[in-house]
Parts: C-alpha cells; sequence; structure tokens
C-alpha cells in the first residue's frame, strides 16, 4: 500500500527535472532503489541503434530563463522545470518581443496553466508559459524591448538512457511484467503515480512465496520501452505470460483499463475479473485508444500482452500535461485505489495456471493408456476420456488458463482442472 512515508517521498521527486535521459532520471531511481534496495540500475548508451531508433544523447540543463531590460527573470526554470521545452538546445542571444513571442507556448483555453512540450528528436529551443504570463508580456513591454534568453543545456553523444529494474523469482520462470515510466519533469499523475504504486506494488510481492516469477521495469516513455525490448525481447517472448503498464493511477476521478491488442489474453482476463471482484465500475478502453508504452509490447514481432491499469486515462483529465497536475490532483487514496486494481490483477495472473503442451502435432495417446487400442464406434468410458484430453491438448497452447479451456471444451472447470493433473501426470503439458 502507498504508505505516508511513501507518499511524501513521490512529493519530494516532483521537483525533479526528469527526461527520457540525464541525471534526473538517475536521481529518481536512486531514490526509489532506496526504497526497494532490489532495484538495478542499468544503461544503455546513447546512439545505440534499437530497432528502428537510435538512443539519442543524453540531455541535461543547468539553468533556463529569460530576463528583461530591468534584469528580472520573467521566466524561470527553477520556478517550474515545465517552463522549458524538454530537450531544448543551448541558447544565448538578446531578442526583442515579438521573436520572443514566438518561442512562448501556452494554452489559450487553460490561461493558468503552464504546458508541458518536448521536442527530443529535432532540435529546438522554446520556453512554456501560462497564457496570462503571455498576456502580460504582450501588454507590459515595448515592442523594441529586448530580452535575454540563456539555456545552459547540454547533449552528450557519449551519454546513456538509464532504467531501473526489479526481479522478484518465484517457483516458476514464466513472469508477469509490470512497466511504469520516469520521464516527465514535475507531474504526479502522468508520472510519479505509476513508480509510486509500482515501488509499492515490489515491495509487497517482494514478501510472498510467489507462484510465477515477476519483474517490474521503470523505463523512459516510448525510447526507454523500445530500447528495453531490443535488449531482453528472446527472453521476454519466452517467457511472459502477461503484465501491465501503469500510469495516471493516482487519482480519485475513474479507474480505466486499456486492453491488449486483440483483448483476448491472460492480462485482459484477470484485471477485468480484478475489477468485478472489487466491485469497481470502470471505464473500458480500446487498444486504439493506446497512447502509453502498450504501444510498444503490443508491437508486431514483439507482441507481448500487456495491457494497462489506470485511474483516469492519459489525457482524459484537464490537467494533462500541465503544470496543473500536481500532488493537489494525486492523492494518498487515489494511489491505494490503483494500487489495490493493480495487486489483485497481479494476483490473478499469478493464480491463472495456464498449461502448454511439450507434444508438437496430436500425441498418440495408446503409449500412455489413454486411448483404446481396437477402433470402434461405441463410446467406451477410456474414448470418453480420451476425447477430452485431445479437445483440452487443442487449446493449451501456453495462452489460455484453465477457466478459458474449460469454457472451450464445454466442460465444468473441476472436470477441467482433473484432466490437467492427468495431462500432467503423463508429462504431456508443462506450465
Amino acid at each position: 500500500m502507498i504508505t505516508e512515508k511513501l507518499y511524501n517521498i513521490g512529493q519530494k521527486l516532483f521537483p525533479v527535472n526528469r527526461s527520457i535521459t540525464g541525471h534526473g532520471t538517475v536521481k529518481t531511481l536512486r531514490v526509489l532503489k532506496s526504497i526497494v534496495p532490489k532495484l538495478k540500475i542499468k544503461k544503455i548508451k546513447s546512439g545505440k541503434k534499437i530497432f528502428d531508433w537510435l538512443v539519442p544523447p543524453e540531455w541535461n540543463v543547468n539553468d533556463a530563463f529569460v530576463e528583461d531590460k530591468f534584469g528580472d527573470k520573467i521566466i524561470d526554470i527553477k520556478n517550474n522545470n515545465l517552463h522549458l521545452v524538454g530537450y531544448s538546445s543551448p541558447a544565448k542571444l538578446l531578442m526583442d518581443k515579438s521573436n520572443l513571442l514566438k518561442k512562448l507556448n501556452s494554452l489559450e483555453k487553460q490561461p493558468n496553466a503552464i504546458p508541458y512540450m518536448t521536442s527530443y528528436y529535432k532540435k529546438y529551443w522554446g520556453f512554456c508559459v501560462t497564457e496570462n504570463q503571455k498576456k502580460l508580456i504582450k501588454k507590459k513591454y515595448k515592442d523594441s524591448d529586448m530580452f535575454k534568453v540563456k539555456i545552459d543545456s547540454n547533449f552528450n553523444k557519449k551519454g546513456s538512457l538509464t532504467y531501473g529494474e526489479i526481479l522478484i523469482p518465484g517457483k516458476s520462470k514464466k513472469e508477469i511484467l509490470i512497466s511504469t515510466y520516469i520521464c516527465h519533469p514535475q507531474m504526479a499523475n502522468n508520472e510519479l503515480s505509476g513508480p509510486l504504486v509500482t515501488i509499492a506494488l515490489a515491495k509487497y510481492f517482494s514478501k510472498k512465496k510467489n507462484k510465477k516469477t515477476i519483474r517490474f521495469i521503470f523505463i523512459p516513455e516510448t525510447i526507454g520501452a523500445i530500447a528495453y525490448i531490443k535488449k531482453n525481447l528472446t527472453h521476454l517472448k519466452k517467457n511472459i505470460i502477461g503484465g501491465y503498464v501503469l500510469t495516471c493511477i493516482g487519482d480519485e476521478k475513474n479507474y480505466s483499463f486499456l486492453s491488449t491488442k486483440y483483448n483476448n489474453t491472460n492480462s485482459d482476463f484477470a484485471a477485468e475479473k480484478a475489477f468485478r471482484e472489487c466491485k469497481i465500475k470502470y471505464k473500458k478502453y480500446s487498444f486504439l485508444k493506446r497512447g502509453s508504452d502498450e504501444r510498444q509490447f503490443n508491437s508486431c514481432g514483439v507482441d507481448l500482452p500487456i495491457a494497462s491499469i489506470m485511474r483516469t486515462k492519459y489525457g482524459e483529465y484537464k490537467q494533462y500535461h500541465t503544470s496543473l497536475d500536481d500532488f493537489n490532483l494525486v492523492t494518498r487514496k487515489g494511489l491505494n485505489g490503483g494500487f489495490k486494481i493493480a495487486k489483485k490483477s497481479i494476483e490473478n495472473l499469478l493464480n491463472y495456471i495456464i498449461p502448454k503442451s511439450v507434444i508438437v502435432c496430436e500425441p498418440k495417446l495408446q503409449k500412455k493408456n489413454l486411448y483404446e487400442s481396437l477402433s470402434t464406434k461405441f463410446n467406451s468410458k477410456k474414448k470418453k476420456l480420451s476425447i477430452k484430453i485431445l479437445n483440452f491438448l487443442q487449446y493449451a497452447d501456453g495462452k489460455n488458463n484453465l477457466e478459458n479451456i474449460s469454457r472451450f471444451i464445454n466442460l465444468p472447470l473441476k472436470q477441467t482442472k482433473k484432466l490437467y493433473k492427468i495431462l500432467l501426470r503423463y508429462n504431456l503439458i508443462d506450465n
């Protein structure tokens, strides 16, 4: 659960200037490691080719401001990290008012909010302000007034992308993957809610004897997921049986679930079962409404059964990607609600029996004395059993849990479990 101590740590992490690379992300991971020492901090070098992408140079910023003719800093990253467009190039120059205004981004419909903007893959620099700030600059200064612009940032091509990973071994090597991101500066729901709930889950399950292995990753969104998949694809495809992206999981407004690509995986079944068991109403979103790292995990060639669990979905609340996304929006109650549904979903996945046939094509059941050696039109007891066994094996592809198999073969779950035990005894399936 989200303790007061963990909630306070989230508030302390709030002003840290995170991005897809850089010191802020490393600092955040070190703080999380202090809570769960099992967390390993890992790096992938800048410039490394990862599928169709390259790991970008490491970006860090020391200072960024706009100063007026009186020497007053009218825009200052020290007041809010969102004032600077993420990955802005270094700049040091004088500008008149009209040219400065071209570099100021704001939201007309939210005049008191600073927007969050980035330019990761194209050189650019700029600032973000509230619409009211922008109007004040227009009104207060003359067209001929000059402004000092300074952005003390740097790009290190020999730097790295940093991420965190916690592995909690279970009785089985089959894994559940829980992913969250650590790359947004000074936002609570769209950034810190995911890591806070994820670290709480890691603490909880590390004290349990789990039937399956659980892997928790803390990655920069998009580029971090792509880099992680590139590095671990063979292992992931062999071992992952389900999992979730946890994001925007700390407000008290709604509960949301975004399905996997075909909405037919154990991750989908486990989460929807959890909502029913917890008697929680939720809004379900199609995979076509995706927007976080479920995109990467479900991509062609990757095809991992990863869904997303949220409170109010990203893009569906007015504070999203603005300075209004703070700890007035994210509460302990909201985070604990997110923790509860994520924990139950993971527990359902842990408890699912997901058999897989170890025989290619249909097995010869006569060798196991599970099929009549004499062909007859009469359905003996053994023949009836063999038909049920063969039906079971048709759906034992490592994707279906026992509950689904029982529905597919039109047998009660109790009988399906008996078939499962028979097949295990004769070494015809693995799980």
